[in-house]
């Protein structure tokens, strides 16, 4: 009995100086547990500040590319509304003639040319007339040249 009773005040002894000690290293004064706190405190910032930025950036890069790949598939739905336009012989006959001023045999082509429109003689520097009766190539050809 007498032995059990030293050994367990013994044991509580210890527990309580063990206590005690975590006590103290707990206990700090102020200016430490705050120097403490505040080294915590930046750590954990610095730890989360890289991830956030990381986010942040990210999410706005997503926002990016997702405004781009609605303008894209604008772009590809009107691309689709031509393709199917040019499909239709019709339409394509209707640009060759507005583009390319083709005509069909038989037909009398005429150009209406306004006061406003220069006249492609008149657009040219004096010194490079093109020569009367060549082809369009003989004429590029010569002004490229310089002769």
């Amino acid at each position: 009995g007498d032995a059990e009773t030293t050994r367990a005040r013994l044991r509580r002894g210890l527990a309580a100086k063990r206590a005690s000690g975590a006590a103290k290293v707990l206990g700090m004064s102020t200016t430490r547990r705050a120097a403490v706190v505040a080294i915590v405190v930046c750590a954990l910032a610095f730890t989360i500040a890289v991830p956030l930025r990381t986010y942040l950036s990210q999410r706005t890069e997503v926002r990016e590319q997702q405004a781009q790949q609605a303008q894209l598939q604008q772009e590809v739905a009107q691309l689709q509304g031509r393709k199917a336009e040019l499909s239709d012989p019709a339409q394509i006959e209707a640009e060759a003639r507005r583009r390319l001023r083709y005509v069909k045999p038989g037909e009398t082509p005429y150009i209406v040319q306004l006061p406003e429109d220069k006249a492609p003689d008149a657009a040219a520097p004096a010194g490079q007339q093109p020569a009367v009766g060549s082809s369009w190539y003989e004429n590029l050809w010569n002004q490229v040249s310089g002769g």
